[in-house]
């Protein structure tokens, strides 16, 4: 099957006896093991069918093997780092979500080491190797920069010294990028973004091919407890359904919204790789097949009064929803980084993030270009 249509039939086979075109919610937490013929299911926080038919889908989307989902993305974030040792080091993209730095931060009382560099860079990414490494943790595009690393050299560099290679492949979805196909050991997604969609769910997923990886992730989901309940797991497989055109509209709204941007006396810098001006407009073209729908830029006045002045675009953390978002990643999403280091890495306070969504890019540019006028 091709990808739009795995969207719709991978783990939806119709249930046995009635004939549901949509499996049945499973929300049971325990199992009679005497009504299993085989005997299969023990406890929902280890087991649940609606559960593994999402990962069925989810595997199915990038030609893998394995899936194992949870309950957001920093539990899959977490279930990843489990994988490391007392003594190990981990090469990250120095343009990270707030939130994995701030789990990055922990891992130094569990004796692991975190370098960030700017992975993007082929002399940076050398340097970072030329220390053993036991983990390069890869964003792209990146949060909230866009940065667009290599996947494929980068996993060449990293396999050649011996280090796994994870793709947080959240800002693409499977829908523009597949990291496993440019050479990557894991994709990570926080499926509460674009794969579920709308806003009203969380979730997390780890793809790969490695069948002792995800075992490890299964187990150590089963006894840390970082699982989705069934309505979730149905809300986030429901929402996959309409990946490809939603991913689609928002894509298309947002080239025409930064390409407007960039007439804007109010803007400094405009940050989307669908533009020709962006550094690496033509390695995401090749690795991606498309630019995707998260735009940031530079503003000349105050971010926190012109968040305020939009009526369509909600001031609020997230992005990959139906709904367009608006955010000061400085305030919001990245204050867990300290202010030198986000204002090392780029991320300053003028820095305003857009998540476009599929309402009327007519009316979306409208809203936006009234609010940027407020101050003139």
């Amino acid at each position: 099957m091709r990808f739009d249509t795995r969207l719709v039939h991978s783990g939806q086979r119709p249930s046995p006896g009635t004939g549901d075109i949509v499996p049945p919610i499973h929300v049971a937490t325990t199992y009679d093991r005497f009504a299993q013929e085989p005997l299969r299911l023990f406890y929902s926080r280890g087991e649940n069918p609606t559960r593994d038919a999402l990962e069925e889908c989810l595997a199915s989307l990038e030609d893998a093997r394995f899936c194992a989902v949870f309950s957001s993305g920093q539990a899959a974030a977490t279930t990843m780092l489990s994988v490391l040792t007392p003594g190990q080091r981990v090469v990250s993209s120095d343009d990270v979500y707030g939130g994995t730095y701030a789990l990055f931060a922990t891992l130094g009382r569990f004796g692991i080491q975190v370098d960030y560099a700017d992975l993007t860079d082929p002399a940076e990414v050398r340097r970072a190797l030329a220390t053993d490494t036991a983990m390069v943790w890869v964003e792209t595009p990146s949060n909230p920069l866009l940065k667009i690393t290599d996947v494929a050299e980068v996993s060449r560099s990293a396999h050649a010294r011996g280090a796994l290679v994870v793709v947080d492949n959240t800002f693409a979805s499977p829908a523009l990028q597949r990291p496993l196909a440019l050479g990557a050991d894991v994709s990570l997604y926080s499926t509460t973004k674009f794969i579920a969609g709308h806003a009203d769910v969380l979730g997390g997923a780890l793809v790969c091919d490695d069948e002792a990886l995800h075992a490890g992730f299964v187990e150590h989901r089963t006894v840390t407890g970082g699982v989705p309940g069934g309505l979730d797991c149905y809300l986030v497989h429901r929402g996959v359904k309409t990946l490809s055109l939603r991913v689609a509209r928002q894509t298309a709204t947002a080239r025409s919204i930064a390409e407007e941007l960039c007439e804007r006396p109010a803007v400094t810098e405009v940050f989307y790789p669908g533009l020709p001006s962006h550094p690496a407009h033509r390695l995401a073209g090749r690795q991606m097949s498309g630019p995707g729908s998260i735009i940031s830029f530079r503003y000349r006045g105050d971010p926190e009064k012109l968040m305020a002045r939009t009526q369509l675009f909600a001031c609020a953390v997230s992005l990959g929803g139906v709904r367009s978002l608006i955010e000061c990643p400085a305030s919001m999403t990245h204050r867990p980084i300290p202010r030198a280091v986000r204002h090392a890495a780029g991320i300053t306070d003028d820095l305003i993030r857009l998540s476009i969504g599929i309402e009327d890019p007519a009316d979306l540019l409208e809203d936006l270009t009234t609010a940027l006028e407020g101050d003139s």
